[in-house]
């Protein structure tokens, strides 16, 4: 996937500006503060319906504007050029796909994959369980599209329906027959949810391999698991609802299920998430980011665009060259923000397209 156009409009400090990236590398360069990671935010939310820095209505429309434009133009491999455009006010938003209207944003998010590493991702590590959910089914909604047609989308939603009624039902303290069949349908969702994500980790194990071993040899051996939400290896899910039902009623909401669970990291030669340093959290975000970017690639024959935000303040300049040289390797389509060009980049004399941004401008540098 390789991203050939991108213009915002009335996006933070941009009134109107357009980027043509290249394939392979391309470097966005300009001063603290000048927007370099605005055009990557930008990209971000086009693709995943949400910023990596906040909520739309939290600064991202620029001062005196009414709403922000997002437009982008891309090819998968050598195929026809697919567009999509965002706008949006902050509480309301309109799209367009291919000429075609958007009814719901899971649709730009299917037809358009980033994956963004920027100085917010070690909470992917070390943060709340929440990050590690988005991150392992964004990774599974890009697979299940991939090899049959979006079950698991649609499984994700039933399941969400699901929760929000008893949990609705639990804060009216209704315990009747609606609150029996809600639970059945909870349980019943809650355990293929559950199936497909296990079998998802159980996917991602060998590309992780392949990662930390290019990334973070000192590791050692990298171990996935999952934590489903609830005792499953003494309980079904079912089970689980009808044991914890006083307890729920108690508290107004449903306290276990695939809505609790969370991705478990361990290294063979490291401490556990909590005692990592923040450089070793951030790589192992990385490389977790990667190995999700490379499995999608081995299903859909072509790699995610890349982001790395600020990468020569993130990385030093040993795991600098380590990570450009996994992304070169890859062939995908990179895009690196810095205050000036990444030592590593100049040593491996790595072909890039830059670009600097100044003044509310970018402008394309060769």
């Amino acid at each position: 996937m390789e991203i050939e156009r991108l213009r915002l409009q009335g996006f933070r400090r941009f009134g109107e500006v357009e980027l043509q990236p290249r394939p392979g590398f391309n470097l966005i360069t300009g001063d603290n503060g000048s927007g370099k990671s605005t055009l990557l935010e930008a990209l971000h939310l086009l693709a995943h319906g949400r910023s990596f820095r906040g909520r739309v209505r939290d600064g991202l429309i620029r001062h005196g504007d009414p709403a922000l434009g997002v437009y982008a133009e891309w090819r998968l491999g050598s195929g026809s050029l697919h567009r999509a455009g965002l706008r949006h006010s902050g509480s309301e938003w309109e799209a367009r796909l291919d000429g075609g209207a958007v009814g719901h944003l899971g649709e730009l998010c299917e037809a358009l994959a980033v994956v963004s590493f920027e100085p917010g991702s070690h909470a992917l590590i070390n943060g709340p369980s929440e990050g590690r959910r988005r991150y392992l089914d964004w990774g599974l909604f890009h697979v299940e599209r991939a090899e049959r047609g979006g079950d698991f989308l649609m499984l994700w939603r039933r399941h969400a329906r699901a929760l929000k009624q008893r949990n609705a039902l639990l804060r009216s303290r209704r315990v009747d027959a609606q609150l029996e069949a809600w639970e059945h349908e909870l349980a019943q969702a809650g355990e293929a949810l559950n199936t497909q994500r296990e079998a998802h980790v159980a996917r991602l194990q060998p590309h992780l391999d392949a990662m930390v071993a290019a990334l973070l040899p000192a590791a050692g051996t990298a171990t996935l698991g999952l934590n489903p939400g609830w005792r499953r290896q003494d309980l079904s899910l079912a089970d689980a609802l009808l044991l914890a039902r006083d307890r729920d009623l108690a508290q107004g909401h449903t306290s276990m299920g695939p809505h609790r669970a969370d991705l478990r990291l361990e290294f063979r030669d490291l401490p556990g998430r909590e005692g990592l340093s923040r450089g070793q959290a951030k790589l192992a975000a990385l490389a977790l980011l990667l190995a999700q970017a490379a499995y999608l690639a081995a299903q859909d024959g072509h790699w995610p665009v890349l982001q790395l935000d600020d990468i020569a303040s993130e990385l030093d300049r040993h795991h600098q060259r380590r990570v450009l040289q996994a992304l070169h390797a890859s062939g995908a389509q990179v895009f690196i923000t810095g205050t000036e060009t990444p030592a590593a980049v100049q040593e491996l004399e790595l072909p890039t397209t830059r670009f600097h941004v100044e003044h509310g401008r970018v402008e394309a540098l060769g």
